[in-house]
């Protein structure tokens, strides 16, 4: 019995044998290699809810020198944050401090939502769909800001520019007829008078907001036609916005309407109002902060002017035009930290 197994072992050896001298050599591998590093982090203790500025300084003898490089709204308390901008050398000092908004700035939290139309939402624009409202692409606003409460007012745009082109005059009326290089040239100029008045950092920036933004913002998680609903046969539009059945064919002061789920009037109506990209499809799937593309022929324009037709206010609903036009646009502006 004992030499009987013995040959089925050795009988066994041959056959493996055999089945490893068949079978090609796997070539040698590299084993994984491990670093342990450490990283730019904080640990944030404050009020949940309350909005920080996350700012950084390369020299704390430099008190002026703070670069503010997220708006951020801790979830919970503690909280851990990461520089993901922070250089492999050198060093940098951080600061949380409670961020005092300028008056009539909303905050807007980081998220996601669908960006565009469906098809077969009512009232969809009949033409050329793709291009006004489509592809629907899944977008992620990664980082929160800042944006208006109001469009800007004929007063504000004065007060800055020392001009006021609205046909419709009235010092809290939003101001329109403006061309978007006008509307951008604003955006920096107001940048520059905070920032030497020293109510933002050094590198926050007062911008016009992307089509992305502006559409998340307007929407507040919402994927209704509106940001208060479907409203099918529009009964609901005229407490919430100006248009060619209450408007009188005329701008109106703006904050006299409904605001929106997070605090923003005139969203739906008014004037139109110019966003920072090129005129484009998007790009379907899935986008991260998307910016439009790099060059183009029109600016995207949002919201509606006062003139227009209740299905032209929709939260999907767009238009475009050149950047040098000077028709029922008007703006809001958004704060955003500018270049680490």
């Amino acid at each position: 019995m004992k030499k009987q197994f013995s040959e089925h072992i050795r009988f066994l050896s041959i056959l493996c044998g055999a089945a490893l001298a068949a079978t090609p050599r796997a070539p040698a591998q590299t084993p994984p290699g491990l670093n342990l590093q450490l990283y730019a982090g904080l640990s944030i203790t404050g009020a949940v809810g309350t909005v920080y500025s996350i700012a950084y300084g390369t020299d704390l003898a430099q008190t002026n020198s703070w670069r503010c490089l997220e708006f951020l709204q801790p979830p919970a308390s503690p909280y851990l944050w990461a520089d993901k901008s922070a250089p492999a050398t050198g060093q940098r000092f951080y600061r949380a401090v409670v961020f005092a908004a300028p008056t009539n700035l909303v905050f807007i939290p980081p998220g996601t939502f669908m960006m565009g139309s469906p098809s077969n939402e009512v009232d969809r624009e009949p033409f050329y769909p793709i291009i006004v409202e489509g592809p629907q692409t899944a977008v992620t606003i990664s980082k929160g800001f800042w944006m208006g409460k109001y469009l800007v007012t004929q007063l504000e745009y004065l007060e800055v520019m020392g001009n006021n082109p609205s046909s419709f005059v009235g010092a809290m009326n939003p101001v329109e007829t403006v061309s978007w290089f006008n509307a951008t040239n604003y955006c920096g100029r107001l940048t520059q008078s905070e920032r030497a008045a020293g109510r933002i950092s050094t590198n926050s920036v007062y911008r016009l907001p992307t089509e992305a933004e502006w559409e998340y913002a307007c929407r507040a998680w919402t994927s209704t036609r509106f940001s208060y609903g479907d409203d099918p046969g529009y009964t609901n539009l005229t407490q919430y916005a100006w248009f060619d059945v209450n408007s009188g064919a005329t701008t109106h002061p703006v904050g006299q309407k409904l605001p929106n789920p997070w605090g923003l009037y005139d969203m739906h109506g008014n004037v139109a109002e110019w966003c920072q990209d090129w005129y484009a499809p998007y790009p379907g799937g899935m986008a991260l902060d998307p910016q439009g593309p790099a060059t183009g022929s029109t600016h995207s324009a949002r919201g509606g002017p006062w003139f227009r037709t209740a299905s032209n206010f929709r939260s999907a609903w767009r238009n475009a035009a050149s950047p040098d036009t000077m028709g029922a646009a008007g703006f809001r502006i958004v704060l955003v930290p500018g270049k680490p």
